[in-house]
């Protein structure tokens, strides 16, 4: 399966990449934290490192380690406006619970 963008996440990744100056993607990770047990965390990537997994859509690629992919592996990562705010809306197939703010899940 893999994790993919929508295309207004890749839209908007593909414009901070730019605005920052390059990268070769997104990576998207899971961090022990938040009420629910697991924490989403997203950071600009210069370099793969060897164990890496990649995957595109629309021309951008994400890219996600082999332990965090066990936990994301089929989420679609979509970039949303809601009223004032905007941000990373994370559709996780593996979720079985996910706290109030969206931010942190548990498997």
């Amino acid at each position: 399966m893999g994790i993919s963008l929508s295309a207004a996440a890749a839209r908007h990744v593909e414009k901070s990449l730019v605005k920052r100056g390059g990268g070769v993607g997104l990576r998207l990770a899971v961090k022990t934290s938040g009420c629910s047990g697991y924490a989403y965390a997203l950071e600009f990537v210069d370099a793969l490192q060897p164990d890496d997994v990649a995957f595109e859509s629309f021309g951008v690629k994400v890219i996600i380690d082999p332990i965090s992919l066990g936990m994301l592996d089929g989420t679609e990562l979509d970039f949303v406006r809601e009223g004032l705010n905007e941000g990373f809306k994370f559709n996780n197939p593996n979720a079985k619970a996910n706290c109030g703010c969206g931010e942190s899940f548990a498997v």
